[in-house]
């Protein structure tokens, strides 16, 4: 049986925690983005897929229990985020500027669809985001709530992954020699 290393737990709780702090400023600033994944991808980034997804779902519970319920509903968002940056991140070194566009758009792309199926099916397009203003706007369009929650979370999760995907290259660019490797 192979030991999990003290800096290996110490850095997947480090990304924990950068998790709640991020989507705790998101809640009460009421930002449309969400700030909630970028330990999920720095995890995944230096672990694999199963650290991504180890650290998303420790965040969902957490701050499910401690400052906003929604989050619970929305871990397999944080699962399904952690998979695919885990996944791509295994064919892209994570430092590169130049993927950043594209990167942010593949590992946002699976979560908007399924968070954006969560939020019209559970919540009817109103959540504790900032977003849901903006989706409100829209409706007040007389555009449909599945097609409003479908583009305001595309927009939003865009723009939120590709923050995270930038930050982490540069975390990972500056702690490349120091982090310990998913091997």
């Amino acid at each position: 049986m192979r030991k999990i290393k003290t800096r290996t737990i110490t850095l997947l709780a480090l990304c924990i925690a950068l998790n709640i702090i991020g989507s705790n400023i998101a809640l009460m600033l009421k930002l449309p983005i969400y700030l909630d994944a970028i330990g999920t991808v720095l995890a995944a980034a230096v672990f694999g897929p199963l650290g991504g997804m180890l650290v998303g779902g420790a965040t969902g519970v957490i701050v499910g229990a401690t400052t906003d319920l929604y989050s619970l509903f929305f871990m397999p968002v944080q699962l399904l985020t952690g998979f695919m940056a885990g996944w791509l991140y295994q064919r892209v070194k994570p430092g590169t500027w130049r993927s950043s566009w594209w990167l942010a758009g593949a590992i946002a792309l699976p979560g908007t669809l399924l968070s954006t199926a969560i939020t019209v099916i559970l919540f009817h397009g109103i959540t504790s985001s900032g977003s849901s203003m903006l989706i409100q706007l829209l409706l007040g369009t007389g555009m449909g709530k599945p097609v409003a929650v479908f583009l305001i979370q595309a927009g939003t999760d865009y723009l939120d992954r590709f923050i995270t995907v930038y930050v982490v290259a540069l975390v990972y660019r500056a702690l490349r020699y120091k982090l310990p490797q998913a091997n």
